[in-house]
């Protein structure tokens, strides 16, 4: 190892798609014979790449930054908060850069400037899958950038600009690489994976001994054939879905759908902006599962959006009824710096906010407990995340990794992470599964 190589350490917060961002620096800077510094006070520069989604989101990202001044002193600052640096100038004038998300070129210059190279080509080694910040076992693969849609209470296509869809070879060639690097589990990601190629009109690239056009569809069929789990996240209910949905039916990728409904009442919908919000999403969830009855679904919501009424608000929680999703999560509306949302008329109290939230939570958990207790008494498979020899916390294929719930695990011979075994779920409760191995 070079002593003398330049050292960096790096904090990346907010979503797996800024987690990808985090790892493609990480991989250049890597390349270039940087190393990395588990600690701030050991390493010649500081890199935080921060959130700037939410104001909760923004000061964890203040928070970091400023932990990283008092630590070390040399930090550079990317990702969604640096597409507004004002806030991060006045709170620390003395940082060494600022850029946005996606400026990938704008971060390696200020580290470059910052603390130059000292590359040893014999010796500055990086895996042909890159840098990666998951488990060796999963990786999360960004499938484009940016987002076409103009929701009114999100930021993101001014944080991230418009679509930007990559070829399909281009991902499933990285997705090759990480299946060969030993990753089981491709989890795929974008802010609108539904809407996949648009703006390339689906245009066909060259991969293995054919062209695959980048369509939703046809990269999902390709990446079934990698042999590995391919977990699907942030889709749209539009009706092309359907056919992504029967590839889940015939054991092609995981029967897994990460969708972002958010609301239920078509009018909170429509104040919401949100795509697709005239497609009939129960009738459309109904049929999904008439195609693969094994599918979970999992989804996120807000409630207490301006305008919300007690009448929408009951919608929603008739609605949560009637389609029994499998895993939810719940946010109390917050308002963002430069979203339309804030200008709506019907600001909901705090404590009806809470109130709400605390129902919807009720409600759901009785569902989920209702979903979780049909897999008792059923074989499965589950990969491994966490394993103590013969105890090990582990996921089913109807279960992302940190947002959804885990197989706690017994086992007679010792299991390792990464494991893909066979466990029979033997109780639950309303989150999680607890399984013996079989």
């Amino acid at each position: 190892m070079n002593s003398e190589a330049p050292r960096i350490s790096f904090v990346s917060l907010g979503c797996p798609k800024a987690l990808v961002d985090s790892e493609r620096i990480l991989t250049h800077l890597r390349s270039e014979g940087y190393e990395l510094s588990r600690h701030h006070d050991g390493a010649d520069v500081v890199i935080v790449n921060t959130c700037g989604f939410l104001d909760s989101a923004k000061a964890e990202s203040l928070e970091a930054i400023g932990l990283a001044m008092k630590e070390n002193g040399k930090v550079i600052v990317t990702g969604c908060m640096g597409a507004e640096p004002e806030q991060i100038r006045h709170a620390f004038p003395n940082v060494l850069a600022i850029t946005g998300p996606q400026q990938y070129e704008s971060v390696l210059g200020a580290v470059h400037q910052a603390v130059p190279p000292a590359h040893d080509p014999f010796v500055d080694l990086v895996p042909p899958q890159g840098i990666k910040l998951t488990p060796r076992h999963y990786a999360y693969l960004k499938i484009s950038e940016g987002c076409n849609n103009r929701c009114s209470f999100c930021i993101i296509p001014k944080l991230r600009g418009d679509l930007v869809s990559r070829p399909a070879g281009d991902v499933l060639r990285e997705a090759e690489r990480l299946v060969k690097a030993g990753v089981k589990e491709l989890l795929v990601i974008s802010q609108d994976t539904s809407a996949y190629g648009v703006d390339l009109k689906y245009a066909a690239s060259p991969w293995r001994d054919r062209e695959v056009r980048a369509k939703f569809l046809d990269l999902s069929a390709a990446l079934g054939e990698l042999g590995a789990w391919v977990r699907m996240h942030y889709v749209y209910p539009y009706p092309h879905v359907d056919a992504v949905v029967e590839l889940m039916a015939e054991g092609k990728i995981l029967p897994y759908i990460d969708i972002p409904f958010q609301h239920a009442s078509p009018s909170v919908l429509k104040a919401m902006r949100r795509p697709a919000h005239q497609e009939k999403t129960a009738e459309r969830i109904h049929r999904w599962r008439e195609i693969c009855s094994d599918m979970a679904i999992r989804s996120t919501f807000i409630v207490g959006f301006p305008g919300e009424t007690d009448e929408d608000f009951e919608f929603l929680l008739d609605w949560l009824d009637e389609v029994k999703l499998d895993r939810v999560g719940c946010f109390k509306f917050e308002p963002v710096d430069g979203a339309p949302a804030n200008e709506l008329a019907g600001a909901v109290p705090e404590e009806v906010k809470q109130q709400r939230w605390n129902r919807f939570m009720q409600r759901q958990q009785a569902i989920s407990a209702r979903q979780l207790a049909k897999k008792v008494g059923r074989r499965v498979q589950v990969i491994v995340d966490e394993s103590s020899g013969l105890t090990a916390k582990a996921r089913t294929v109807w279960d992302a990794p940190e947002i959804d719930g885990t197989v706690h695990l017994t086992s007679r011979r010792p299991i390792r992470a990464g494991e893909i075994v066979t466990a029979r779920i033997e109780s639950a409760d309303a989150y999680d599964l607890h399984a013996v191995v079989v």
